[in-house]
């Protein structure tokens, strides 16, 4: 499964991001890195992190046409 979760650098995010590709998903991670999300809690996991804005409808339309996530978690 692909997914894309949003707000995957957070303390909670990062937990589901973890989860996700221990069990085999491809992740994609949508995350702004402000107050709450850190690269620092997604040290040694393997997925793609994107920097950008939730707001960003660009940015998200362009996500999804390229990824095509099966999934989407929303944790921003």
């Amino acid at each position: 499964m692909k997914i894309l979760v949003t707000g995957g650098a957070g303390f909670i995010g990062s937990a589901v991001v973890r989860l996700a590709v221990s069990r085999g998903h491809e992740v994609v991670n949508l995350d702004a890195l402000t107050y709450a999300g850190h690269r620092e809690n997604l040290v040694g996991t393997e997925h793609e992190l994107v920097v950008g804005d939730i707001c960003d409808r660009i940015l998200v339309d362009s996500l999804l046409t390229k990824h095509t996530p099966t999934a989407l978690i929303h944790m921003a």
